[in-house]
């Protein structure tokens, strides 16, 4: 291993253990740029490598002119069930909020119509929303909904019961299919969701069915320095819960 990369690797490894151990919780503002040269003897050069490397981890937030401090811990979401985010949130004492963009019916093309098994052109539901954790934008929902199943949908109030609650409670679904992928934000996501476009995000294409029928899909684009996905399960393939 060569030198240069040994010392900001000790720089590194010395910030995550303070972090992981607890002495260093979130929020926690870290030593200087000066002060961490000062400790350990080293170039500035090699600090700053160490700390614009565990920016991009997610682990440090550096605010210029102020410093660097310890990042809050990113919510989890599950991959293997129906998240509810709007309970998600509640749960961590957060608070939520759901901003309706756009509820529209517009003819489907290619993609949405072989998505929900439609024709070209079939006239489909549409609507964009933003959610929000303590005012801060954490995922852009983007969804195409089949009227010959939700007839109703483009009728709702959604400042009182979001999109996809309504059609969890409405809708049975007896199939979900979920895809992750990551992508970079147009310049228009990136503004919804004040984020500069250059920064990754995770997108979560979900499909859900009723009595094979497609009932929805949706695209949900999370920030990935604000959020992850994953999920715990057994052997067999069923979830662990709690």
């Amino acid at each position: 291993m060569p030198p240069a990369l040994a010392l900001y690797q000790q720089i590194k490894d010395h910030i995550s253990r303070k972090i992981q151990d607890g002495s260093w919780p979130p929020g926690h503002r870290l030593p200087s740029e000066h002060e961490l040269v000062a400790q350990f003897g080293i170039s500035r050069m090699t600090v700053n490598r160490a700390l614009r490397e565990l920016t991009e981890q997610g682990r440090v937030v550096r605010v210029a002119g102020v410093g660097s401090f310890v990042a809050e811990e990113k919510p989890q979401s599950t991959l293997l069930q129906i998240a509810n985010l709007a309970s998600e949130i509640r749960q961590r004492g957060h608070d939520y909020r759901c901003e309706v963009l756009v509820v529209e019916r517009i003819s489907a093309s290619l993609e949405v119509a072989a998505s929900l098994d439609l024709r070209l052109g079939d006239s489909v539901f549409h609507s964009v929303c933003v959610h929000l954790e303590d005012g801060v934008p954490v995922q852009l929902e983007d969804r195409y909904v089949n009227p010959r199943v939700v007839p109703d949908f483009g009728a709702q109030d959604f400042s009182l019961q979001q999109p996809s609650e309504y059609l969890v409670r409405n809708v049975p679904f007896d199939q979900v299919e979920h895809v992750v992928d990551a992508v970079l934000p147009t310049a228009e996501q990136a503004e919804r969701l004040a984020m500069v476009p250059t920064q990754p995000c995770l997108l979560l294409t979900r499909r859900t069915w009723t009595r094979g029928v497609p009932v929805t899909v949706v695209r949900c684009l999370h920030p990935a320095s604000r959020y992850r996905l994953g999920s715990r399960f057994r052997a067999d393939g069923n979830p662990v819960f709690g």
